[in-house]
């Protein structure tokens, strides 16, 4: 098992996009594939991490990707967002964790926690006054992570998951 001093945490790059796009789809299809259908998943997955919606959301001047790597190897990655970048105008002054997401093979290591400090710091760095996020009323690991440390539910709402209507949790932690 990897230490957390193993883990760098690194700004996606342009050239990254490629890899981006693979990692994200592996660490989605990872996470929610055993709790949804085949369909609904591949048309999630189509959409939401084509090529062209990767490229705009990584060119939004309010978002910023991160990858975590264990030596040369990418583990797993974050996406946050502030001001009109947000999913949703929720909460003043606030950085959205839109994405934290790590590859099965690496968890337990330390990978989401240092992804999640790495929101964190970015947060004080623009003097936000919270953090926020939606969470699948289902996924008890990240709910449990998340409340570990220091989020609170403050509202909810509808995730489509292609024709599946889910609900989300959202939290937030005062920074």
């Amino acid at each position: 098992m990897a230490k957390l001093a193993d883990i760098s945490i690194r700004t996606v790059e342009r050239p990254d996009l490629h890899l981006l796009r693979t990692i994200a789809r592996a660490t989605f299809t990872e996470a929610f594939s055993a709790r949804n259908s085949a369909s609904d998943m591949n048309n999630y997955l189509a959409v939401s991490f084509s090529p062209e919606k990767l490229t705009a959301e990584f060119e939004n001047p309010g978002s910023l990707f991160f990858f975590a790597e264990e030596g040369p190897e990418v583990a797993g990655y974050l996406k946050i967002n502030w001001g009109a970048a947000q999913t949703e105008a929720l909460l003043n002054n606030a950085l959205e964790i839109e994405r934290i997401y790590v590859l099965s093979g690496y968890q337990g290591r330390g990978i989401g926690k240092a992804l999640f400090e790495k929101a964190c710091s970015i947060a004080r760095e623009k003097e936000m006054d919270a953090i926020w996020l939606g969470v699948w009323e289902k996924n008890t690991a990240a709910l449990q992570f998340y409340r570990k440390h220091g989020f609170v539910e403050f509202d909810k709402h509808l995730f489509r998951l292609g024709e599946d209507e889910q609900t989300d949790l959202l939290m937030k932690l005062e920074i």
